[in-house]
């Protein structure tokens, strides 16, 4: 699956980030307009859409860049994301080059204790909105021959525990939506990242906190918190570089090694990598 592609630009690109007004979503649109990308935002909150909109105008570097955005429910239908789409393409005047699938939402509970509204909830918000997201913007990119599309899973989409039966279960889903992806768009030239960051300092962590059970606290805590800035530089340098993995620090990456399997991967070295230390790390 590797190959030599040439690395993406953020220059006069036009990068749209679900999940835009805060948290990783949030740190990806910034850092991004601080590379020179136009960026369109999509989130539910009108309010804090405008402010981060705001925001990120004071890192724009050339007199070019665009920021809009669209007030969306990605749980809702596909319908209501290709007319958001619609909406950010008319006025940013240029087509999505790159779509970073940042919406999600996270919930910790015991199996017995999470309500079947609540699988549904993640399924949607964490899963759904990211294929709405992406069939919005597909075709267009396959017509232009280029794109790439990042989705933002987590390390609890690689490894479950305690308490995210219904969290992980929608973010291991996107692994199979992404490799899947990946064999099919290649020919168009469009490259497919799943991005699996630790836990992050943003908002939603904090409100997770909350509700979540002793036991899992216990066992996230061992890994620590990281910072969102550094979460987002990585996986948007991960899309411009075309890898399939992205990870976060050295236990992301042992973590990544270790659950590899038949994950596609984006260069020699990589595969190298996983062969070789498979057996040292098992």
């Amino acid at each position: 699956m590797y190959g030599r592609r040439p690395k993406l630009s953020l220059k006069n690109a036009h990068i749209l980030v679900t999940g835009g007004s805060s948290g990783i979503g949030k740190s990806v649109a910034i850092y991004a307009a601080s590379k020179g990308a136009s960026v369109s935002l999509f989130a539910r909150n009108q309010e804090k859409l405008a402010a981060t909109a705001n925001e990120i105008k004071s890192h724009f570097i050339n007199k070019d860049q665009k920021v809009t955005y669209a007030s969306v429910d990605l749980t809702g239908k596909f319908e209501d994301a290709n007319a958001a789409v619609e909406k950010v393409i008319k006025e940013q005047k240029k087509n999505v080059d790159i779509l970073v699938n940042c919406a999600g939402n996270s919930l910790s509970a015991q199996f017995e204790d999470t309500k079947i509204t609540d699988f549904k909830f993640m399924m949607d918000v964490n899963y759904f909105s990211a294929v709405f997201a992406t069939q919005a913007v597909v075709k267009t990119m396959k017509k232009n021959g280029q794109g790439s599309i990042v989705f933002v899973s987590s390390q609890a989409g690689q490894l479950s525990f305690y308490g995210y039966s219904a969290y992980s279960a929608s973010k291991f889903a996107l692994r199979g939506l992404a490799e899947a992806l990946c064999s099919e768009l290649k020919p168009y030239n469009i490259s497919v990242t799943l991005a699996f960051p630790p836990d992050t300092d943003t908002p939603g962590f904090a409100e997770e906190q909350k509700s979540k059970p002793k036991e899992t606290k216990l066992i996230s805590e061992a890994g620590g918190l990281v910072n969102p800035n550094v979460v987002a530089k990585k996986i948007v340098d991960s899309a411009l570089k075309r890898s399939f993995q992205c990870s976060v620090g050295l236990d992301g990456f042992l973590l990544a090694t270790l659950t590899a399997g038949m994950v596609p991967v984006s260069t020699a070295l990589e595969a190298f990598l996983q062969i070789f230390l498979m057996g040292p790390f098992h």
